[in-house]
């Protein structure tokens, strides 16, 4: 009897150089490809997704302290899925099933609604198409509210990047955040300040080194489209970019320091988020959707190479 994937079923789709893999469960990206060479730190068929790598997180990203929030004058309580912090962390679709349709050998569309729930009484309908193509990978994202009453909302991805070959140490990062939260024992945030003149400013790009990174970067440089981009570049030009559209207004970082065996420091998640940590409770760059509004957000990653 042939054994299912833990991540259920799997969709590949390529064109020219690239290929990537989508899977069943948490609708997210399992691997991705270029000439045979990874761009992702992903994981094995039969693995159980490790450290959130390539999930997509929603309703909300990152961290919500105790799990509480009150939104339109209600508590809500959510289940703490961060038991050892006493957080609820990175929404409620990543470990269900997505259904999927493959529409082209490029292309792959995946949809999932969400129920109401204890913590999340708000109904959603979710759908991603993932496409490959000569500039990269791209996600393009749709999330609409089907209740009858406001829903607050906030989205981000979890993809590991790396250069094959190249330790996380000899990469050279640019985010384009001029401030960064401050965060406490739990990895929530209890303040911010500014990137300027300190060693954790990555705007014009700083070689990560021996940095232990797990940070939400905000106040984001725009490019002249309203998106933004951070980029990992090894010594040699080869680098990674990950982008995003206007939809997205913040930058996790994660060096992968908490991740153990050859996981450790192996990648560097690069977060697309549209809010920060703890937005449902501080409200911050919350998205609230309108009973039928639908947020739609794009983002992608582009593997590249320059002459030194």
């Amino acid at each position: 009897m042939d054994v299912a994937a833990p991540s259920g079923q799997q969709w590949t789709i390529e064109a020219g150089a690239h290929r990537a893999v989508v899977v069943e469960v948490g609708g997210g990206l399992r691997a991705y490809t270029v000439g045979g060479a990874e761009v992702l730190s992903g994981f094995d068929e039969h693995e159980i997704c490790p450290g959130s790598a390539g999930q997509v997180l929603a309703p909300w990203p990152n961290r919500i302290r105790d799990g509480r929030f009150t939104f339109s004058g209600d508590p809500h309580q959510l289940f703490l899925t961060e038991p050892d912090r006493h957080n609820a962390i990175h929404g409620l679709v990543n470990w269900v099933r997505w259904a999927g349709q493959q529409d082209s050998p490029d292309a792959v569309t995946l949809t999932h609604e969400l129920a109401p729930q204890p913590g999340y009484p708000w109904p959603l309908a979710l759908r991603t198409v993932w496409r490959v193509g000569p500039d990269g990978l791209a996600a393009a994202h749709e999330v609409t509210n089907l209740a009858a009453v406001p829903a607050p909302f906030g989205f981000s991805v979890h993809p590991y990047v790396m250069v094959p070959g190249v330790p996380v140490d000899n990469l050279t990062l640019r985010v384009p955040g001029r401030s960064r939260l401050l965060a406490d024992g739990r990895l929530l945030p209890i303040g911010a300040a500014r990137v300027a003149g300190t060693e954790m400013d990555y705007t014009e790009g700083r070689r990560i080194g021996s940095a232990v990174l797990d940070t939400a970067f905000g106040d984001v440089a725009r490019d002249p489209d309203g998106g933004s981009a951070v980029t990992v570049t090894a010594d040699d030009g080869r680098g990674v970019r990950v982008f995003c559209d206007p939809a997205f207004g913040w930058w996790q970082v994660f060096t992968s320091d908490t991740l153990t065996g050859d996981r450790h420091r192996r990648a560097v998640a690069i977060e697309p988020m549209t809010c920060p940590p703890d937005a449902f409770r501080s409200g911050r760059d919350l998205v609230v959707l309108e009973p039928g509004q639908t947020w739609r957000g794009t983002w992608g990653i582009t593997a590249f190479s320059s002459a030194r």
